[in-house]
């Protein structure tokens, strides 16, 4: 009869088959090159091919622990004992008489024991676990157990793009943050990619909140499985009141770092089977465009160099930007899992590299030099720190990355002639006006209702279209909330329509459209308006920032052609 492979059979023929495709397709790829020049383009490749293997034998491992699991339990049923045998026996390999012998030797076989009696008896030594270490995951079977999953399930990506999101006392950066995301994706790399946000909070309506709030917000994306959600089980985390207190901080500082470790950890647990390179960002940064082509090419570039990396730092700043192979994951979350509660994760992952490659008989020198082998910088960085306030309450952080350059503020456009007004001060030299005419950004103090910003034009204009963006890079909350878009007809039509009447306001005005949740207004107007005299920003609540226009574009008929 057809025997089931041993453990060490199939991983024998998973490398044989990994090798059997890897070599032919070095081979196509070599002569389907169409110069000598292509050389360097062939290495890339291997060395992408590379990564890849080695991501998927993690997969393999995964599964291969899957199989022992499965393995101990057929053991206890192939090897129980039956009748009078006792404990002793039972240990020592005996098998109880109640399974036919074929089928005993199945499960032998399957679980690749001997087949000699004694050899080999159904008792593993137990390897320390998370559950050593988080011990408190035992008090509940769903400790691990995901409390909310939004995902399409996509697997198989180049880049997973960790995002860990908390509730903030002050304002939430994370929409911002997605979007910038996103737009510095291109098509391709939106397609190899995946952003995992890890809602790290018990709190279920929030949770709730947020998720509906994403879907809301990138409906497109999270349908194509390119943004997932993930929010663990209240009972991952333990009693943060019983947590030793470490290196002289207060209960708040030791309790926010070592939640954080264990933020990263899951996060990392979650993201490590979906793709071949993982980068840990954060909820209030600003990419670079094109940041996912640059990082995969840089580390495809290290290891076909045979550079054996462990991490690459896209970022000067804490632990954003950080990339990693998925398969050296385990390294990362065993560690913050063994000491969560003892330092920051940033020290712990200069720890780690510490302890594998540092000489305690050599001089401080060689350790930085042994370790900039393996934690290598990219310059100029591809994410910034845009956010002030911490997640730990209280704590206000200005960082900034130098070497990630400078960004635009604005975008100048030349818009119509026009007088310019406005119901909302502007701070220092950043008046209406001056954003009108392009040479700078709108930022105006705290908006209240019925403030008005209007733009009343020389000669009247035919609108073909408006685009008017709030906010900036630096200051991504200061918006326009709640805030109508309107215009005033020259002429208006002798029987406007239902739909023109009801968005007429009491002074002539017509509503045309409004600032969206991510602080952007565009849109067409009506032809059946005719020429427009003024267009106006009315805003109808209070807001807790300060607004920023940071670009102004009013397309009129003459500037279209």
């Amino acid at each position: 009869m057809n025997l089931p492979m041993s453990p060490l059979r199939r991983r024998h023929c998973f490398l044989v088959l990994g090798f059997v495709v890897f070599v032919p397709f070095c081979f196509f790829v070599l002569f389907s090159v169409p110069d000598v020049s292509s050389e360097q383009f062939l290495i890339q490749r291997i060395a992408e091919l590379q990564v890849k293997l080695q991501y998927l034998d993690s997969m393999y491992r995964t599964r291969q622990e899957d199989l022992r699991r499965l393995t101990e339990h057929i053991d206890l049923i192939s090897f129980a004992p039956s009748g009078g045998e006792n404990t002793t026996t039972f240990l020592m390999g005996s098998t109880g008489p109640d399974l036919r012998p074929e089928v005993k030797q199945l499960i032998k076989n399957m679980s690749g024991m001997a087949a000699a009696q004694g050899l080999n008896p159904p008792v593993s030594l137990r390897m320390p676990s998370s559950y050593h270490f988080l011990p408190h995951l035992l008090d509940d079977p769903s400790s691990l157990r995901l409390a909310y999953l939004l995902s399409k399930g996509r697997t198989g990506v180049s880049v997973v793009l960790g995002v860990p999101t908390v509730k903030r006392e002050k304002q939430s950066y994370l929409m911002d943050t997605l979007q910038n995301l996103i737009d510095g994706m291109t098509i391709e790399e939106a397609n190899d990619s995946l952003i995992v946000v890890f809602i790290a909070e018990t709190d279920i309506e929030y949770i709730l909140q947020v998720a509906k709030e994403i879907e809301f917000r990138f409906p497109t994306y999270v349908e194509a499985g390119l943004i997932e959600v993930v929010s663990p089980s209240s009972s991952y985390y333990p009693d943060f009141d019983k947590l030793r207190l470490t290196l002289g901080d207060s209960p708040e500082r030791v309790r926010w770092r070592s939640k954080q470790n264990l933020d990263f950890a899951y996060l990392m647990s979650y993201a490590q089977p979906k793709g071949t390179f993982y980068v840990q960002l954060e909820d209030d940064i600003l990419a670079k465009p094109q940041y996912i082509t640059e990082m995969k090419n840089f580390a495809i570039e290290k290891t076909s160099k045979k550079e054996a990396w462990f991490v690459l730092d896209f970022c000067q700043l804490g632990f954003i930007g950080k990339m990693f192979k998925s398969a050296e994951l385990p390294w990362l979350i065993t560690f913050f899992q063994m000491f969560y509660n003892d330092k920051p994760v940033d020290w712990l992952l200069d720890h780690l590299l510490y302890t594998k490659v540092c000489n305690y008989e050599k001089n401080n020198d060689v350790c930085k030099r042994e370790k900039a082998k393996k934690w290598i910088h990219y310059k100029p960085s591809l994410f910034q720190h845009i956010g002030t306030h911490s997640s730990l309450k209280g704590k206000v952080q200005k960082l900034k990355d130098k070497q990630f350059g400078k960004v635009p503020l604005f975008f100048p456009h030349s818009n119509p002639e026009a007088e310019i007004t406005s119901g909302i001060k502007h701070y220092k030299q950043y008046t209406l006006r001056r954003a009108y005419l392009g040479e700078t950004f709108f930022w105006g103090l705290l908006p209240q209702p019925g403030d008005q910003l209007v733009f009343k034009f020389n000669s009247p204009i035919l609108i073909k279209s408006y685009l008017i963006k709030s906010g900036n890079a630096e200051h991504p909350s200061d918006k326009f909330y709640n805030t109508t878009i309107e215009v005033l007809p020259l002429d208006m039509p002798s029987t406007p329509s239902l739909t023109l009447a009801s968005n007429m306001t009491n002074d002539g005005f017509v509503i045309i459209g409004k600032f969206d949740s991510a602080g952007v207004a565009k849109g067409a107007v009506d032809g059946s308006l005719g020429r427009i005299q003024a267009l106006r920003l009315h805003v109808h609540s209070d807001s807790e920032n300060w607004a920023i226009l940071s670009e102004i574009h009013i397309q009129d008929e003459l500037a279209s052609r």
